[in-house]
């Protein structure tokens, strides 16, 4: 990955705000050509700075009202990777992490209610073969989103 100057993290600071903004609108907060945007754009996706792109879609809106994280443990942790298999099969997951701390993985997903919770957990995520306990936190309420900030005098 190549060195991130003033001008990519003011760019980057632009694009995390809002990114659908046009290069033609960053290009002029910038004091630089479209083309020099559209490069430096180019360049962060390729040295992997940038990694995605798109919209939030709500889950509510699609019927899911329970967002919910569940620590797994695992028999022994070189049986990640195995469980990460089975777990892409299961769509209500959106984030998985293997982490330090009381549990081998944390997993965060969505279900339309308590019933279908009920059957991912018991079902889907406990019958995969390595996972030897579970637990599962709901959140209430999500009161902060956001990206890192991206600070543009270093």
């Amino acid at each position: 990955m190549e060195k991130i100057d003033k001008l990519d993290r003011k760019i980057l600071s632009i694009l995390s705000k809002n990114a659908r903004i046009p290069f033609k609108d960053v290009a002029t907060e910038c004091g630089v050509s479209r083309a020099a945007i559209h490069q430096r754009v180019q360049r962060l996706i390729e040295d992997g700075v940038i990694t995605g792109s798109g919209f939030d879609v709500n889950p509510k809106s699609l019927g899911y009202s329970t967002c919910t994280y569940v620590g797994l443990n695992l028999e022994r942790g070189n049986m990640y990777k195995k469980v990460v298999e089975r777990v892409l099969l299961i769509h209500e997951v959106v984030e998985c992490h293997f982490t330090t701390g009381p549990y081998t993985m944390l997993l965060k997903l969505y279900a339309k209610d308590n019933e279908q919770l009920m059957d991912l957990l018991n079902n889907q995520l406990q019958s995969i073969p390595g996972v030897v306990s579970t637990e599962t936190l709901i959140s209430l309420e999500q009161s902060v989103k956001r990206e890192i900030p991206v600070k543009i005098d270093e």
